[in-house]
């Protein structure tokens, strides 16, 4: 049976908003209030906690409905119901909405850690989150990122994944670096897209709709896939829309794990 990737977002944050029950904890080793468990992810105040550990000011926008941190060598934003966190202009994604719990804005704290250079280790015997502040350095979109293969996968992302969800560009972009880890495949991004091996294998090269300049959802699943965020742990090499496919190969012989939107994903 396909596993389909349907949830509402809508339904998914409210169910979160009323399932949330405390948590502990800790900065340094000293007890931090307000945390709070959704599911399996601890999520912070994120005005509270980032006053906690920086000297950095946070505003909300009401209308936006997002959270802005700046300061000396941090601009954060974290928006409501969006599953990631910008910072530096990177974008780090947790897969968990940002929520707003007993009237304050709340994000996953280890994605919020990370942008702050924290690091963060979960004690299963207290049932602890224990964050130490000052872990690694959170260095910059332009120190992090490889432009080129930045831009590239942006563009593919486009052109093939145009009207799909977030969570199904971002998949699109875990198969092509799946494909630059792959042996069987070239090692760089842009060699991957325009690989001509047993014919082309996107099709976008072909039709010339890779030229369109990437959207910025596009530019932002390409660089959740550049900080190693992976949709499945499955290996996923190769996608198709099966109403529009006119190959069986894949079907046939890769392994089927999931559909997304409107596009199956093999192994």
């Amino acid at each position: 049976m396909k596993k389909i990737f349907c949830i509402s977002l809508l339904f998914f944050a409210f169910f979160q908003l009323v399932s949330a029950e405390p948590v502990n904890v800790t900065i340094d080793g000293k007890r931090f209030e307000g945390g709070r468990l959704v599911g399996s992810v601890t999520y912070v105040p994120i005005r509270a906690f980032v006053e906690k550990i920086s000297d950095a000011e946070v505003s909300w926008n009401g209308e936006s409905r997002t959270v802005t941190v700046s300061g000396e060598n941090l601009d954060l934003n974290a928006q409501m119901n969006k599953s990631y966190i910008e910072s530096k202009g990177r974008v780090l994604y947790s897969g968990s909405a940002n929520l707003i719990i007993d009237g304050s804005a709340y994000v996953p704290v280890r994605t919020l850690a990370k942008s702050l250079g924290a690091g963060v280790e979960w004690d299963s015997g207290s049932r602890t989150a224990e964050v130490t502040p000052g872990t690694e350095e959170f260095k910059t979109a332009e120190e992090h990122y490889n432009w080129n293969d930045l831009y590239w996968l942006a563009k593919i992302i486009n052109a093939e994944s145009e009207g799909e969800s977030l969570v199904g560009k971002i998949a699109v972009g875990n198969v092509v670096l799946n494909r630059v880890e792959n042996p069987e495949f070239p090692n760089n991004v842009y060699d991957v897209i325009h690989d001509k091996k047993g014919g082309v294998q996107f099709t976008p090269v072909a039709n010339g709709s890779i030229n369109r300049y990437p959207t910025e959802e596009s530019f932002t699943a390409a660089k959740v896939c550049l900080e190693n965020y992976k949709i499945t742990d499955k290996n996923i090499l190769f996608f198709l829309n099966p109403t529009i496919s006119t190959s069986a190969w894949v079907p046939n012989n890769r392994d089927f794990v999931m559909t997304i939107g409107n596009h199956d994903f093999y192994a």
